[in-house]
């Protein structure tokens, strides 16, 4: 696993702390929660402080995120999926809570059901695949618009005024063990970047209207600019199987 890319720096110092305790031998349970601060309530729920549990702590029958809400216990197993899930728990909790508060409002209206539904969809495809950006105006509007050439090639040295930070764990674990050129994020507006933390008062204030209309922007992450050593060259972004055009959008 590739623990050096830029997608990871803002999952430090706990990401360094936590592999090498997975490595010399804990469970990726254990792993997580001792590299939990201090005070954890800063983290948990309203059930009380964020713990890492053994995925078997996850009684039958019960919801993923019914189980979480209820206890404040995230069912955890040994593998990179969930040690990437419970990184984003530590470093974007708010985030973490919001999702999973949505999530329980979803299932009391609705029950677990064999779908989803479009709300439940839409916040597991963020939880899974989500990202956030801050970056000037004119990346916005070349993202929207899915014009590639202008979004890092026109405007390339605006990336350098943009923060763009992962939040999806199962892209992170991607990321982390088999990049490739295709990787796509949901991306989701950041209204702050302030050092390593994102505050994204958009994302955290979205209600199940607004999350059932999958208002995400796709973007190949691996063509930021600085992320992909191949990006450099211009014909990167030639790939019109993973950079495809799509329709003109209004900006807004």
């Amino acid at each position: 696993m590739d623990l050096a890319g830029p997608w990871l720096a803002p999952l430090q110092p706990a990401l360094g702390r936590a592999w090498a305790a997975w490595q010399a031998g804990a469970t990726v349970a254990d792993a997580l929660h001792a590299v939990l601060p201090a005070g954890g309530n800063a983290i948990g729920l309203a059930a009380g402080p964020l713990r890492f549990v053994p995925q078997s702590a996850l009684p039958a029958g019960e919801a993923y995120e019914a189980f979480i809400h209820r206890s404040a216990c995230v069912p955890t197993r040994d593998n990179p999926h969930d040690f990437f899930n419970g990184l984003v728990w530590l470093a974007q909790p708010a985030i973490k809570r919001r999702l999973n508060a949505l999530q329980i409002t979803e299932i009391a209206r609705h029950g677990v059901g064999s779908q989803r539904g479009p709300v439940r969809d839409a916040l597991t495809l963020f939880d899974e695949n989500g990202a956030l950006l801050h970056a000037p105006p004119p990346l916005w509007r070349a993202l929207r618009q899915r014009d590639w050439p202008a979004l890092f090639i026109t405007h390339r040295a605006l990336w350098a005024d943009a923060r763009l930070v992962i939040v999806g764990h199962a892209l992170l674990e991607k990321l982390a063990t088999a990049p490739r050129k295709a990787l796509t994020a949901h991306v989701l507006p950041a209204d702050a970047v302030l050092a390593d933390a994102v505050l994204a008062d958009a994302v955290l204030a979205m209600d199940a209207t607004a999350w059932a209309a999958k208002p995400f922007c796709p973007l190949p992450v691996l063509g930021v600019p600085g992320w992909w050593p191949a990006n450099a060259e211009a014909g990167f972004y030639e790939d019109a199987a993973v950079f495809r055009p799509g329709r003109r959008a209004k900006d807004g």
